[in-house]
């Protein structure tokens, strides 16, 4: 099981950016998958980013595309997702999640069945 803990939300005006990070720990937290996804009130979770384990590979919605950059650094098992050019829509609760099947045969997912843990959330509100 690995455990997962955000920071970094907040309140930013449209144009504005925020970082996220999310500090993993347990047995196997260095070498596991991991995703951001989102939640806005009334909505599903849906996804916004993934890195693969090996931080070699990466996975974005086209919602956030060119706007949000995610990175790993395995020394501190921690994953940073970079929010660029926030809008009104990014508004959301911002989770964290680290993915059941992980290694080199195992891309990193955007679906949300894919992931076996999850942070506790924290909430991004972009104004406009």
């Amino acid at each position: 099981q690995v455990q997962l803990v955000e920071s970094g939300g907040g309140l930013v005006q449209a144009g504005g950016s925020l970082r996220l990070s999310c500090v993993a720990s347990g047995r196997t937290s260095s070498s596991v998958n991991m995703g951001w996804f989102r939640q806005a009130p009334g909505k599903e979770r849906e996804f916004v980013a993934a890195i693969a384990w090996s931080g070699g590979r990466t996975n974005y919605a086209d919602s956030v595309k060119g706007r949000f950059t995610i990175s790993r650094d395995g020394a501190v098992n921690t994953v940073s997702l970079q929010m660029n050019s926030l809008k009104p829509e990014d508004t959301a609760v911002y989770y964290c999640a680290a993915q059941r099947l992980s290694g080199p045969g195992w891309p990193p997912s955007s679906a949300a069945a894919s992931y076996a843990s999850w942070g506790q959330g924290i909430q991004v509100t972009v104004s406009s």
